[in-house]
């Protein structure tokens, strides 16, 4: 997977993007940069109501009017204040509404990719894509339009106002801001770099946890005796993301220190200044005026130094922006027709043309030359060893890929023009390994049919053979499976994965080994209830254990991708190859 590149040739691509994030809530942004200026005009009232104190009031005794202007301030102060409650809320919704807009819009687009992606995918990757990334880039969304808006305004009018009081001091204090911004370009170079190396390592390290931490990673590391090691492992990562945020966290450091020194300093240059310009032992600017521009220069290099600061967060964000474009940017390879076609009713007549199929980087092709028919109503047993091409062979029916050449079709009609919609309500799969989810197996069951009544729920589990275990179970159907279904065994899981499919009802079902996980007992109780819910549907049955397959209507034999024996269980018997070597094979394992 490629990374993105540099963030600073992305910038006016990544631009445009980030402000399309904020299109749908330009209402909400008028009324926040409507507060954000109100706030900002009303603040600099304060410099010139003490310069009238100092330079009026005060001297000249006159308690009315030293009254009214302490009023006032404290009115520019409650004004301000709640401008700012307003302006947070309504920018903290609008940041949040974009973060779920861009965490929804991720998922949405992962959900449409094909299965190749997740299987050349770590699953930690993904979820550091969703969680860190765009978690990351919470700061900047939530704040950055409404500092924008308030430190620019700031920074215009408070200028205007200082040079309405004294051009040489405004002068004076701007001088340094140049060296300010030329430092922060240089900072903000590193900080992509940081924030760059941060990200995949959180990746790695989210990877780790996913992979370690999950009941299977947990299983293996004390039956492998290697826990000791996978926490060194752990360890280790965790270091270098220290490593990492130390310096992420003190990047620019320097930078901020001086621009406080320089900021602590410049009412003492100011001072100078104002002295300097004296002439004939009177300055040329009032104490009062000159209190209200040393104020005024405070108010100036605030919002300037956080516009810097913004500077550097929009840059090291800008990586992070880059990394979740990367995945909404990512082509979908099994894409929904634009017109798909919508049959009135499938009847399951599935048919393979000249079907071939390649992996992305294989050295030959994994399926090459398929060609097969399966009438509706009838069943077709694909067997082969270890890597002819069975699985495949069965993902493209549903369409979990497509063909590299060659035609499925479903009733004549081809897999790609059908909706996902359609396909998924046509094509039922039961796969080798069974996905549970953390809920009850009501639940479970129900994803394959919401609305789904108890007593269908109850049917297809006792055509499955699972309903009376479940009712012997405290909570029954209520029971809650665990995370991917460990608190049930093999055999069962996958009859509670038999049952889901059966619940839904499809037209055509697929079996990917879907009795490999029980024993022999339960697998041939299991394979007549199948055999049962089979009637009237067409089955495509990939099968490991041969003992399965010996009523299907058709078997064929792959072989490096071809089918090299087709008939049913007596023909190629008979025929003496390669079919009776796997019978005869399956047989011996048996006895063993």
């Amino acid at each position: 997977m490629t990374t993105t590149g540099s963030a600073t040739a992305h910038f006016p691509v990544h631009k445009r993007r980030i402000l399309r994030l904020f299109r749908p809530y330009r209402k909400n942004l008028l009324c926040v940069a409507f507060l954000v200026a109100g706030s900002s005009l009303v603040s600099l009232v304060n410099p010139f109501l003490i310069r009238e104190i100092i330079d009026v009031a005060l001297p000249q005794g006159r308690t009315g009017l030293l009254s009214l202007l302490a009023l006032g301030m404290i009115v520019v102060s409650v004004a301000t204040s709640s401008f700012n409650v307003w302006q947070t809320y309504l920018s903290a919704r609008v940041g949040q509404l974009v973060m779920h807009d861009l965490r929804t819009a991720v998922y949405s687009h992962l959900q449409r990719m094909s299965l190749a992606f997740f299987t050349r995918t770590r699953t930690g990757e993904v979820q550091s894509r969703i969680a860190n990334d765009i978690g990351g880039m919470q700061v900047t969304v939530t704040t950055t339009a409404t500092a924008l808006v308030s430190d620019v305004t700031t920074v215009i009018t408070t200028v205007t106002a200082m040079l309405l009081l004294d051009w040489r001091l405004t002068l004076a204090s701007l001088i340094v801001l140049p060296g300010f911004v030329w430092v922060s370009r240089h900072v903000g170079d590193e900080l992509r770099v940081v924030t760059r190396a941060r990200q995949r390592q959180f990746a790695d390290l989210s990877s780790n946890v996913q992979e370690s931490l999950s009941v299977s990673g947990i299983m293996l590391g004390h039956t492998m005796g290697r826990s000791r090691s996978l926490s060194d492992a752990f360890a280790e990562q965790s270091r270098r993301l220290t490593d990492i945020e130390v310096r992420a966290s003190t990047t620019g450091l320097w930078y901020q220190s001086t621009i406080w020194i320089v900021m602590a300093a410049m009412p003492a240059v100011i001072y100078w200044v104002a002295g300097l310009t004296a002439s004939g032992g009177r300055m040329s600017i009032s104490i009062g005026a000159l209190v209200a521009f040393a104020t005024l220069q405070q108010i100036l290099y605030r919002p300037a130094q956080r516009l810097l600061t913004i500077g550097l967060d929009i840059q090291s964000s800008l990586e992070l922006f880059g990394r979740v474009f990367e995945y909404l940017d990512m082509p979908v390879d099994v894409a929904e027709p634009e017109r798909p076609v919508t049959p009135a009713r499938l009847r399951g007549e599935v048919r393979l043309q000249g079907v071939g199929f390649s992996y992305a980087g294989a050295e030959r092709p994994t399926l090459d030359g398929v060609d097969v028919t399966v009438p509706a109503g009838r069943s077709l047993a694909v067997v082969g060893e270890t890597g002819s091409g069975k699985t495949t062979l069965s993902y493209l029916i549903p369409r979990l890929y497509d063909a590299t050449c060659g035609v499925v079709t479903i009733d004549g009609v081809d897999v790609r023009d059908l909706s996902f919609d359609t396909l998924a309500a046509a094509v039922g799969v039961v796969s080798q390994e069974t996905c549970l989810f953390h809920a009850s197996v009501a639940d479970n069951l129900r994803f394959a049919k919401p609305d789904a009544t108890d007593e269908e729920l109850v049917a297809a589990a006792r055509v499955a053979h699972i309903h009376d275990y479940l009712m012997s179970l405290p909570d029954g159907y209520d029971t809650v499976v665990g995370e991917r279904g460990y608190r049930f065994s093999g055999g069962e899981k996958q009859r509670l994965a038999i049952a889901r499919a059966i619940l839904r009802d499809p037209p055509v079902l697929v079996l990917d080994e879907a009795t490999s996980a029980l024993d022999t007992r339960t697998e041939q109780a299991v394979q007549k209830a199948v055999d049962a819910a089979s009637a009237g549907r067409t089955t495509i049955t990939v099968a490991h254990r041969l003992s399965t397959v010996r009523n299907a209507d058709e078997i064929i034999v792959l072989e490096r991708g071809r089918i090299v024996e087709r008939g049913t269980h007596d023909e190629l018997l008979g025929l003496g190859g390669r079919y009776a070597t796997l019978v005869h094979r399956d047989t011996e394992a048996a006895v063993v």
